[in-house]
């Protein structure tokens, strides 16, 4: 039985040239970049390129790549640092303007209602708290953040704003650039340094351009194990001028940010992964955008189907589908039996059988949700790998339809 692996969002192989970027790193050259011998410093200059080299991707300075372990962590470290920063920063500016004063005593945060859990449930355990008041943005049907609502949110209050560069559900993009410059506008116009601006692109890193300076963000988090690197590694570009309070403390890595000694294989690993995407992102995303909208093409021909995230405006390697009248997880059981592994949405998610947050927010009814099926294409795809897909695909949502699963023969589907 062939196997197709269709969840690439969830998670990418590891690249054989990042592979062998990483190996020495295990057991050659295995020092640790604090101590001051050979092999520390050998393993220190390895993690000071690696940092240069993500700078590089970022249009950004070294010393403003902070390595985490994951997107999930980079997330963490960005909103709850910059939220616990605002709040120690409050008992040493007596001296300060009140009109800064105020804002962080009673600090607002602004997210798009489609982030990530690695932001949603952060700041709603601060919400909960009572350290912060949250505003969660609405998105039109296709999932974008309007700019002129996230005008309309802003208050003086508002520290900090976090929108995501492209949606791991529905692959939608958002007006990261535009949004961007509508915070320079207000903090210009309030004569203010908030609020700061965060995006996870962790979706992004592999398909679209990084740029910090032309998307005018303050925090963005990228994660390893989405761009065919290694998984348990990421980054956070922080602004110069932006403070950040740890989450961890120890021995001071990081710039006192993310103490813990580095796991150099997987700094290399990132850092090799990452230079990779970017290198070969264009040629990538032609190849991909047609398997793409040949997959949506077919599978909009069964009936009672609707395609999730902007029909253009959205990654390359990404399809979400919701077929009515059926259980997404029996789908992508049925799916997993004859050798394509595909999702029901976002796999850090998949304990819960809870329909998409991020589908309801498009305005899509339960039912829609419980339906939808996320297909995202990867280096290895090819036309025969979609146009398998696009045979079976009908079978199962009919058989779905008009039987109880439980009487599915899987030999209708050969």
């Amino acid at each position: 039985m062939q196997s197709i692996y269709l969840d690439h969002a969830a998670t990418t192989p590891l690249d054989k040239r990042v592979l062998a970027a990483m190996l020495p790193f295990f057991t050659k050259t295995f020092g640790n970049p604090s101590s001051f011998h050979t092999p520390g410093l050998r393993a220190k200059e390895a993690v000071a390129a690696a940092r240069k080299s993500c700078a590089t991707v970022l249009n950004a300075h070294a010393d403003e790549i902070v390595f985490t372990s994951g997107g999930t962590e980079a997330d963490n470290l960005a909103l709850l640092g910059v939220i616990r920063s605002a709040t120690v920063s409050l008992g040493r500016m007596t001296m300060r303007p009140y009109s800064l004063l105020s804002t962080l005593s009673h600090p607002h945060v602004i997210a798009s209602a489609i982030e990530h859990p690695a932001v949603l449930e952060p700041l709603a355990a601060l919400e909960k708290s009572g350290a912060i008041e949250l505003t969660l943005l609405p998105v039109d049907k296709f999932g974008r953040v309007v700019p002129d609502d996230l005008s309309h949110a802003l208050r003086p209050e508002t520290i900090l704003v976090s929108v995501m560069y492209a949606n791991n559900e529905i692959g939608t993009l958002e007006p990261i650039a535009e949004i961007g410059r509508l915070l320079l506008k207000w903090r210009k116009t309030h004569d203010t340094p908030y609020p700061y601006f965060h995006s996870d692109a962790c979706q992004a890193a592999g398909a679209l351009a990084l740029d910090v300076e032309k998307s005018h963000v303050d925090l963005l988090a990228l994660n390893g194990g989405k761009i065919y690197g290694p998984k348990g590694v990421g980054c956070l570009f922080v602004r110069r001028g932006l403070k950040l309070e740890p989450l961890m403390y120890g021995g001071g890595q990081e710039r006192n940010l993310r103490s813990g000694t580095e796991n150099v294989p997987g700094i290399v690993g990132l850092a090799t992964a990452l230079g990779l995407a970017q290198a070969e992102k264009e040629r990538e995303n032609k190849r991909l955008t047609v398997l793409r909208d040949r997959l949506i093409q077919g599978l909009l021909k069964i009936p009672k189907t609707r395609l999730n995230g902007h029909p253009t405006e959205r990654l390359p390697n990404n399809v979400n589908v919701s077929f009515m009248d059926i259980e997404g997880e029996a789908a992508v059981l049925y799916l997993d039996a004859l050798g394509i592994f595909a999702s029901t949405g976002s796999a850090c998610a998949s304990q819960t059988l809870d329909p998409s947050h991020v589908i309801l927010a498009t305005g899509m009814s339960y039912e829609a949700a419980h339906g939808s099926i996320r297909f995202t294409l990867g280096h290895g795809t090819k036309k025969t790998d979609i146009d398998y897909v696009l045979k079976v695909m009908p079978g199962i949502v009919e058989k779905l339809r008009h039987m109880s699963p439980v009487n599915l023969d899987m030999k209708y589907f050969r």
